[in-house]
């Protein structure tokens, strides 16, 4: 008997996790056939052409899931769907214009007006809204910066325009998450250079993920710019430093304009922001393979899960994202179908029902009974009992010591040309 499926996964999840399941309860039967059917119902969703396409247009439902009356449908929602189309790079990404529109009639008059006519109570709610938007956002920016935009080429001044409105109001500062995450963390990709890197640290101790966090508040500033003049790219280096810095001073000045207003606006996003992309990205890296842990299979893992994939435009198949960076989020679960016999080889590790969040603070728990069971195996994991799963999970966070990583990364990755 399969296990239950969370309904609240998108439908390309479900459709992913009902093939995965299938090869765990009949191992013996896993045919070129079955991932053949799976492949095509994952296409056709993304297929314009197919009358199975579905554009993904508000993260909470998927569109055949949107229950609204008819005239209210047919007046109103099929219009929008057609016109965003007409305004996103793809028309599978209605949702991208959608949250630009909700965020910059929400966040930005709300922000203008605190700075206006400050009140505790305004503030607090302020806060807790951009809590609420800064997942989602981040996930649609990781998108923008990787592939230079999201929107259609006749509407490129207005998405070249709104990373400049809405990060600072999200806790990112102008183009850092660009330089550190695109030109720095996918050059390295969690190696000895990587300035967000897992493998130094034991990642199931909470001392050593406090000493990972505060190294990256308190020193990012300075350590990226002098991380791209030990790689010798001096520009990258000037402009690193000049985004980075130029947001100090904003924050600064909006701070001397108006304190409380700024304490909610600007601050208290940046810094939990900040932690925010620390606890993910430990939860994406921290379970490293000891005998190949600059294998993109084995240094990074796939989440199945609500959070993830439905709110934060498929995150959880961040293997995938590593393997090709540039890929289109809605292509991640076809990929991962087709590449399943490389994941299988390569003893990658997916789980379901936990987001990066939990996957942190799981593993400092070492609560490693809990990630066996959250574990989908694959290839040889299928048949282990959950306590040998568990012991395998925890030979993942093992800190490296230099010897170790001398052995293991013996040569530099090249830097490309920006």
């Amino acid at each position: 008997m399969l296990p239950s499926i969370d309904p609240n996964l998108t439908t390309a999840d479900t459709i992913v996790l009902k093939n995965l399941l299938q090869d765990i309860n009949e191992p013996e039967k896993i045919t070129e056939h079955d991932d053949k059917t799976t492949i095509g119902l994952l296409t056709g969703l993304n297929d314009g052409t197919s009358d199975t396409f579905e554009p993904t247009v508000v993260a909470s439902w998927d569109l055949k899931d949107i229950r609204l009356p008819g005239s209210i449908c047919k007046g109103l929602l099929l219009p929008y769907i057609a016109w965003a189309q007409e305004v996103v790079r793809r028309p599978t990404d209605v949702i991208f214009l959608t949250h630009i529109l909700l965020y910059l009639v929400t966040a930005v008059p709300s922000a203008v007006y605190l700075f206006h006519s400050f009140s505790w109570l305004h503030g607090i709610f302020h806060w807790l809204m951009i809590g609420y938007y800064c997942g989602s956002f981040t996930l649609m920016l990781h998108n923008h910066i990787h592939n230079n935009g999201v929107l259609a080429k006749n509407a490129a001044w207005f998405d070249q325009s709104w990373p400049y409105i809405l990060e600072p109001l999200m806790g990112h500062t102008w183009h850092s998450y660009y330089y550190h995450h695109v030109k720095h963390h996918h050059v390295e990709n969690n190696g000895p250079d990587d300035l967000s890197s897992t493998i130094r640290y034991q990642r199931d101790d909470p001392l050593h993920f406090l000493m990972y966090l505060a190294r990256f508040l308190f020193l990012i500033w300075i350590e990226l710019p002098l991380y791209f003049l030990r790689k010798r790219k001096l520009g990258l280096a000037l402009r690193a430093a000049l985004a980075e810095y130029a947001s100090y001073l904003a924050l600064y000045l909006l701070t001397r304009y108006n304190f409380r207003a700024a304490l909610f606006v600007l601050l208290l996003p940046f810094v939990q922001m900040r932690i925010g992309m620390m606890v993910g990205n430990w939860g994406q890296h921290a379970l490293v393979d000891e005998l190949e842990p600059d294998s993109d299979f084995r240094s990074s893992i796939t989440l199945i899960d609500v959070p993830s994939n439905r709110f934060c435009f498929n995150d959880g198949y961040h293997t995938s994202h590593h393997l090709n960076p540039r890929r289109h989020w809605r292509d991640h679960p076809v990929s991962f179908v087709k590449a399943k016999g490389q994941y299988r080889n390569g003893r990658a590790l997916v789980f379901r029902n936990i987001d990066y969040i939990m996957m942190t603070i799981t593993l400092l728990r070492k609560d490693y009974n809990h990630l066996a069971a959250c574990l989908v195996p694959m290839g040889e994991q299928i048949g282990m009992s959950q306590q040998e799963l568990a012991d395998m999970l925890r030979t993942k966070t093992r800190r490296f010591s230099e010897e170790d990583i001398q052995r293991k990364f013996p040569k530099p990755r090249a830097y490309p040309k920006p």
